[in-house]
């Protein structure tokens, strides 16, 4: 079992993209509803270019939760996109910056969820001392819908102002 720890920030400006050693595009979508009583883990089929993977992940939100992933044949993922997903498939484009030691994976999301800029940046353990960069503004690594599996269920664009705001 692998335990995940890794904090999420807000991106401001374009600086960022300055320093993107490379690109990928990512289309991910769920298997299970996570609305089901019950529930303990999100199951999702993703496809990073020209890989694919399922990952399953504990419903905890915050620093820290259990993640397991496993390669999947890219053309069984693809079908499962288009056949097996709750709700709408998330696409986006991620970018890989270093900084600090550190890699972030900078998501702009495309579609429904278009207008997000979310960085992730994975840390060794909880108590992790993290230089930010300029670009990382408001932390929402302890708030729900910004996590894709919440993404999936009620896109950026269904956000009020005030949500997009705070």
């Amino acid at each position: 079992m692998a335990r995940e720890i890794e904090r999420k920030f807000l991106v401001t400006g374009e600086e960022w993209k300055k320093l993107a050693d490379k690109q990928i595009h990512f289309a991910q979508g769920y298997l299970n509803d996570i609305q089901q009583p019950g529930s303990k883990s999100s199951v999702r089929i993703r496809i990073e270019g020209e890989q694919a993977n399922i990952n399953i992940k504990s419903l905890e939100i915050g620093l820290s939760r259990d993640e397991y992933e496993y390669p999947v044949d890219l053309d069984d993922a693809k079908k499962m996109l288009k056949t097996l997903c709750v709700g709408p498939v998330i696409e986006k484009i991620r970018y890989y910056v270093t900084f600090e030691s550190h890699i972030w994976e900078i998501d702009v999301f495309l579609g429904d969820n278009e207008g997000l800029i979310v960085a992730e940046v994975e840390l060794a353990s909880e108590d992790e001392a993290l230089q930010l960069p300029d670009w990382a503004a408001k932390e929402v690594t302890e708030i729900p819908r910004y996590y894709n599996i919440s993404l999936s269920q009620r896109p950026y664009c269904n956000w009020s102002d005030d949500e997009k705001d705070n």
